[in-house]
């Protein structure tokens, strides 16, 4: 997990699934159908379970002085040790992650399966998105959903009631999705080839941009109450999308937000981002968006490969 945001720290990932019955699984235990969730623990390469202990007795008999910059000098190589031990650590996450990743790629695209990892910040209507999409297109394509929180199956829920195949993710402190989560949720979703899985990752506009899940194309949705700069805000984010679905334009006349600058913003930062306007709460534009994930199904699972996690691995 982040080693910058501290969501690694006692870290409880939780699999919830409609089904009925509670069962282990390589040490994951997974609940399903039931109101109870069972945590289990992930260990962390950075845990630290063992103390220092520093007890320097200094007996000088003559006058001994220390030098202020010599001390200030130390303090700094000694922090930048421990930056550079963090740095180093952090690579080697999301080293595996890719690795991981990679994996879940190329069980995709075996199976002639089409995944989207959606993003954005909590409330910017992601799940409303699912909700229309699944019960427009379900007839012509095959859903499965992978939900990630914090905590709750509320979201969970509200997809299950259109018909479709979902599995809560709870991370716990986690801010984010990872590449082995999805391949748990996959091991129980197992969908069926040439369907479209959806991923609804943790509402967060940061972290979720540098881990790939490998997925096959990625898709931020921006609600027009959250403010047009938010891809100045958040380049990264927006620079490891394909698509940019701007949200809740119903809402369009009774807030601040202009539509050209927002779009100006994020070709700023990737020229080559797609960008629709739609309303999932209203159905305004949300054909176009249908059109968008027809085009990506005839281009294959691997066509839009994301390339962000890669570079943030350096």
């Amino acid at each position: 997990m982040c080693t910058t945001c501290g969501c690694s720290d006692g870290q409880q990932v939780s699999y919830t699934m409609a089904g009925a019955h509670t069962h282990s699984h390589d040490g994951h235990t997974h609940t399903h159908a039931h109101d109870h969730t069972h945590p289990h623990d992930h260990p962390h390469p950075h845990d630290h379970d063992h103390d220092h202990a520093h007890a320097h007795s200094h007996d000088h008999s003559h006058d001994h002085a220390h030098s202020d910059a010599a001390d200030e000098n130390a303090h700094a190589a000694l922090h930048a040790g421990m930056h550079g031990r963090t740095i180093a650590l952090e690579q080697d996450i999301l080293r595996k992650n890719q690795m991981l990743a990679e994996r879940n790629r190329g069980w995709f695209e075996g199976r002639e399966v089409l995944a989207l990892n959606l993003m954005s910040s909590p409330g910017s209507g992601k799940t409303t998105l699912l909700e229309r999409t699944i019960r427009a297109l379900r007839d012509e394509i095959g859903f499965y959903v992978v939900e990630g929180d914090q905590a709750t199956t509320n979201d969970a829920e509200r997809i299950r009631a259109t018909g479709c195949a979902v599995i809560q993710v709870n991370t716990g402190t986690g801010c984010h999705l990872e590449a082995d989560m999805l391949a748990h949720g996959l091991q129980h979703l197992n969908p069926r080839p040439a369907s479209v899985v959806m991923i609804e990752n943790v509402g967060n506009l940061v972290c979720p941009a540098l881990f790939d899940l490998g997925e096959g194309a990625r898709v931020v949705v921006l609600s027009v109450t959250e403010g047009d700069d938010k891809p100045e805000k958040y380049p990264h984010m927006f620079r490891a999308c394909q698509l940019m679905l701007i949200n809740k334009m119903d809402l369009l006349p009774h807030v601040r937000f202009d539509v050209d600058r927002c779009v100006a913003h994020a070709r700023a930062v990737n020229p080559d981002i797609e960008v629709l306007q739609i309303s999932a709460e209203t159905g305004e534009g949300m054909a176009a968006w249908y059109d968008w994930l027809r085009q990506q199904r005839v281009a294959g699972p691997g066509a839009a490969v994301p390339e962000m996690a890669e570079a943030a691995i350096g």
